[in-house]
């Protein structure tokens, strides 16, 4: 598989050097020359692959020949290896929970394939790889596990202050070893150009190896596809479901995209927003305008200019009419959120987290008007990431689980900067 840049002033380059370089030299976001085709009798026969089967199909016709077979399917083996149980909410709406891994985040999935991925290739690397990444809340921390400890690699997590949760800053800011975290006074989408302009600096490209562990970073985003092959593999209704999908970055629901375009069975999809309503205001005008971040209590979802929106439109063709016939999108207040949390919570029981509730509540205004649509969301973190919004839902606090409760016990270490680019170039170069 080769893998060309969105800007279309970059070489063509291979699964390797795309994953190592992470932004095309041109500040383009690698894509996909071809869209690989699953067969027909792959999807009537998904129920008779195992886990690490399945995630090996789905991902090995983008890596092609720059990993060996047996090689990947040990890295996917191992990005894999927890739960992605489909649950059901109620009779016409399910949680595909992808909470269940290390960080309690559906980031897990992109971050250990990628820091597997990364690791493979540092053998052969004779400088070491600074990864650089710009988090919202889940990335950070999914990163930070992920890539925790592995030799030639250095991780470097740019975050804003004040805008994650105690859980989430935590899990990026008391690893030590390689991973380091700077304290952004900014937003989401300032750390953001903060590394996109790192990645297109001449001055910190000659003197270090750059990587990103964003969803700009191909291994990341296409491994992301695997849960909905999984979730697919436990879907039992007739026809194909509707995906309600929490979206900030929109690398999450680009996957989606391109599983659908693989062959994966989907009857739509739901792009749930905040307030941060850039694309479901192009949805609705065909015009895309990026937009100043708001903050809110979904936060990992704050972003006002995502950068994967580039690539849905280029797995689209550029064509509004075709996105908008595939994607509905909902703008969903803080409010209505924490209704959606209190209001799932008393009837059925199950406990949403705000980003969960975002794409509950959307999915439940779309099947007000297409009453034939069961679908399912992604429930994209454990609820314990927020326990200020679900106390605020239901009156109490979700409880901490065993694993994470050692995070409390640890002492944040982060270096405080400013919202400017030179104190951080400075940092860089003075490594």
């Amino acid at each position: 598989m080769k893998y060309f840049s969105l800007n279309n002033q970059s070489p063509i380059v291979n699964f390797k050097e795309a994953t190592l370089l992470g932004q095309a030299p041109d500040k383009g976001l690698y894509f996909p020359e071809t869209i690989p085709q699953h067969p027909a009798n792959f999807f009537s026969s998904i129920r008779s692959f195992s886990k690490e089967e399945l995630a090996y199909r789905v991902v090995e016709p983008f890596v092609g020949d720059a990993i060996p077979a047996d090689e990947l399917y040990r890295i996917v083996s191992e990005t894999v290896d927890f739960p992605f149980p489909l649950k059901s909410i109620q009779p016409s709406i399910a949680s595909l929970e992808l909470y269940h891994g290390p960080t309690f985040a559906f980031k897990d999935v992109g971050a250990r394939f990628m820091s597997r991925c990364l690791s493979y290739f540092s053998k052969y690397q004779q400088n070491k790889i600074t990864i650089l990444v710009a988090t919202s809340g889940d990335t950070g921390g999914a990163v930070a596990n992920g890539f925790l400890g592995v030799e030639g690699i250095d991780v470097i997590i740019l975050y804003p202050s004040g805008k994650v949760s105690p859980v989430q800053e935590l899990q990026l800011t008391t690893c030590g070893e390689n991973i380091t975290a700077l304290e952004i006074d900014g937003s989401f989408d300032d750390c953001q150009a903060m590394v996109k302009a790192a990645f297109a600096d001449k001055d910190i490209n000659t003197k270090m190896q750059l990587s990103s562990a964003n969803s700009i970073n191909i291994s990341r985003w296409l491994s992301q596809q695997i849960y909905y092959f999984l979730a697919y593999q436990q879907w039992e209704e007739p026809t194909a479901p509707v995906i309600a999908v929490p979206s900030g970055n929109f690398g999450n629901l680009c996957a989606g995209i391109m599983a659908y375009k693989t062959g994966l069975p989907v009857k739509h999809f739901i792009a749930a927003c905040n307030v941060n309503d850039a694309v479901p205001d192009y949805l609705q005008t065909g015009i895309f305008k990026s937009k100043p971040t708001t903050p809110t209590i979904s936060n990992a979802m704050d972003v006002g200019n995502p950068s994967n929106f580039i690539r849905i439109l280029a797995l689209m063709n550029h064509d509004y009419h075709a996105f908008s016939s595939l994607v509905t999108g909902y703008v969903i207040s803080d409010e209505t959120t924490l209704q959606t949390i209190q209001g799932v919570y008393n009837q059925f029981g199950y406990l949403l987290d705000p980003h969960g509730a975002v794409a509950y509540a959307g999915l439940k205004q779309y099947q007000q008007h297409h009453t034939v649509a069961n679908g399912y969301i992604l429930e994209t973190a454990d609820p314990v990431k927020f326990p200020d919004a679900v106390k605020a839902a239901i009156g109490i606090a979700p409880a901490i689980p065993f694993a994470a409760e050692a995070l409390f016990h640890k002492e944040k270490r982060s270096i405080p900067m400013l919202n400017e680019y030179a104190p951080f170039k400075d940092y860089l170069l003075g490594r």
